[in-house]
This record gives structure tokens, sequence and C-alpha cells, in this order.
């Protein structure tokens, strides 16, 4: 139960009927404080990390599961839980059976789809173990180093670091990764998240645990959809019956699940229904394509890019007919202070990191290589709102 969302929901409540209560706790991008059914998995991960709770760290570490598993709303919950328990106490939980209090190491959460450079990197880490702030611009990340490295000297416990969504980012692979962790003292220890198998990850090379999150099952992802629902939407919203059949569409993956339930949503706001009806749920569906990525590494995009698919979303089926013709429209828009060419490098760039797809156009004629367009690989109306929300 997310308390301050069910306060927050009251506190904005009006007299007038609506669907909508608070967009933040529907949102497919946001995590709860107490994610639904994963007690099994929390115990495996406090199985490794029980040395914090007698001041020591422990080895690195492995998460891996597949999309829409939970992997991030897990880590993320568990290492915010420790981190308020280690400022508030100075120390993790301890038992009558310990002697002393013992000095708890600090943790941390990294996005890597957030942090694009070793600078970024740094200043993460930095973040989480200072009380002042960290500058984003005007150091070098040599300086950046080298005072996380003092910090850290000074250290008696270190630092837990968890690093999310390792081998999605362009930027900062698995040897980067490393090489950041070995230029900073030994009092730190990391555990990583991906999609990919032990076997298939070079960094298993340096971890002593590997610990596997399974996809929800249906009964599961139902309760979460109806949390969520309860948190977002007004009473009786969502009843049991749409939240089996978009549990059973989504097969165990959460993103999706709830991004249909967001979708959904909006088409009912949009029709000023205070519920959700089968033909909103039938509707969201078919914003998916055959291969969706997460809305969430769409949304970590630069600004710059992420007001080009804004647009891109708005264009009608004949702008899009290929990539010349969508960037002649969204460079045209007066509200575009971006050239053609940075446009058309936009749309490409995204194309190769798979958030768009180059597809041949279907109005081909003539001789010589065909055009291509660009379609989306997310839902455009859960981005559209999310967008929005944002601005």
């Amino acid at each position: 139960m997310d308390i301050d969302a069910r306060i927050k929901r009251r506190q904005h409540r009006t007299d007038e009927p609506r669907l909508v209560e608070d967009y933040e706790s529907l949102a497919p991008v946001s995590h709860v404080s107490e994610p639904s059914d994963r007690g099994p998995v929390f115990e495996r991960l406090l199985d490794h990390l029980d040395p914090v709770f007698d001041g020591q760290l422990p080895p690195n570490a492995y998460v891996y599961g597949p999309f829409g598993s939970g992997k991030s709303a897990i880590v993320t919950a568990l290492f915010a839980h420790l981190d308020r328990l280690s400022t508030e106490n100075s120390s993790v939980i301890h038992t009558s059976t310990r002697a002393s209090t013992p000095v708890s190491p600090a943790f941390a959460y990294l996005d890597l789809r957030e942090l694009a450079s070793e600078f970024a990197l740094y200043g993460g880490l930095l973040d989480a173990v200072v009380d002042d702030s960290v500058p984003d611009h005007g150091v070098s990340t040599e300086e950046l180093r080298e005072r996380l490295r003092d910090v850290l000297g000074g250290s008696r416990a270190g630092i837990v670091v968890a690093v999310d969504h390792v081998y999605e980012s362009d930027d900062i692979g698995a040897a980067e990764l490393l090489d950041v962790f070995a230029g900073l003292p030994s009092n730190l220890s990391w555990l990583a998240v991906g999609r990919n198998r032990p076997e298939e990850v070079a960094l298993t090379e340096h971890t002593a645990n590997t610990i596997r999150v399974e996809r929800y099952r249906r009964e599961t992802l139902v309760d979460v959809l109806m949390t969520r629902a309860s948190l977002g939407l007004t009473q009786q919203a969502l009843d049991h019956e749409l939240a089996r059949r978009i549990a059973d569409w989504a097969d165990g993956n959460a993103h999706h699940a709830l991004a249909a339930l967001f979708v959904a949503t909006d088409r009912a706001t949009t029709a000023n229904r205070t519920h959700l009806t089968e033909s909103d749920v039938a509707s969201a569906f078919e914003e998916f394509p055959g291969s969706s990525v997460s809305l969430g590494r769409v949304l970590a995009l630069p600004a710059n890019k992420q007001f080009v698919l804004r647009k891109l979303i708005d264009l009608d089926a004949d702008e899009c007919a290929s990539v010349a013709a969508t960037t002649e429209a969204i460079s045209a828009d007066p509200s575009v202070d971006l050239s053609r060419g940075t446009v058309k490098r936009y749309l490409y760039e995204m194309a190769e990191t798979g958030v768009v797809e180059r597809v041949e156009s279907e109005s081909a004629t003539g001789k010589g290589r065909p055009p291509s367009r660009v379609e989306l690989r997310f839902p455009p109306t859960a981005f559209r709102r999310l967008y929005d929300l944002n601005r």
C-alpha cells in the first residue's frame, strides 16, 4: 500500500466525477514502494546483502530477468528502504545478538539509461555519498573521480551500488563500467541489473552471485493492475474481468500491462467516461507494435529527441510516408527550432537505438532503392500523455 499516494489523491479530489485521480500513480514508468508478491526475490536479495547488517560489503552480483519482470521496481524499492534506514539510524537493522551497532554502507541506485558517460556515473555516485550539491558541468571527469576517491577512501563502510539497465546503453558498456569501478577504492560493491542471461554477460566474471527474477504470474499481475487502479483511478473504474484480460494479454510483462491500462485510461478519459470499457482495452492492445520497447527508455532520451518524437506522433499518415517527408513536416512546424539536418539525424539515431524502426515505404515506385519511413516501437498515446504531463 502506498499511503502517500492515497493521501495525495484525496488532496486533489474535486466534486466533479472523473476517471483519473492521480496520473503519477498510474504511470507505467513509476514504481510503488512495495511491489506486489515479490517476497521470495526480496529474500534472495537480502540473503546476498546480508553482510551489510554486520557493517560489511557484500560481493558483487548480477540480477537478471525478462523485460517487464519488475527488476527495477524491486531493486529501487529495496535500495530506497535500505538507504533510508542507513541514514536514519547510521546502521541497517541489527538484532540483539550483535554486541555493537555496525557502521552501515551507503546505498546508491544508478540508471544507465540516464547516465551516458563516465562523468555522469561519477557524478551519480558522488551525489549518493555527499550532502552538498554535485556540479554537472564546469569540472572535469578526473576532478569528479578524485573527489569520489577521497570520499570513499575516508569511509569506514563504503557503498553498495545498484546499476540498472546494463547492456542497454550504447555509451556505457560492461568494459566501461568495470573501468569506472576499477578506478575507485575497493570499499565499493555493485549489483548489476539487466535482461541478459548470465552466460551472455561479461560482468558475471566479476560477480559471486546471480539472482533471477521470473515473469509475473497471471494472478500477481492482476493484483498489480488492481493496486495501481486503486491508487490512480476513481473507485470501481477497473473491474477484475478487464484486469484479467490485460494480464492474459501481457503474458507476465508488467510494463506492457501497466502501459495498456494507461492507454485504455486515456481513451476513456477522452470519451468522458468514469470507468474503463472493453473497447478501451482492445484499443490499447492495438497500439502496441510487435516488439515494443520500454517507455522508460523513450523518456530517458535527450529532451530534443523526445520533442521530435512528440511532433512525430501527431503527424498525418501522408506526412510519415518517408523519412524525408517526416523530416520536412516536423521541421516546418513553427514551434520546432531545429534544422532539417538535425531532425533527420535524430530520426536515424533513434532508429539505430531501436526506439523507432526504419521500414521500407509501401508507396515506393520507380527504380533505385525505395525510400524508408519510421515506425514507433512504443504505444504513442502513452508517450504523448506522459510527455505532456511532464511539461
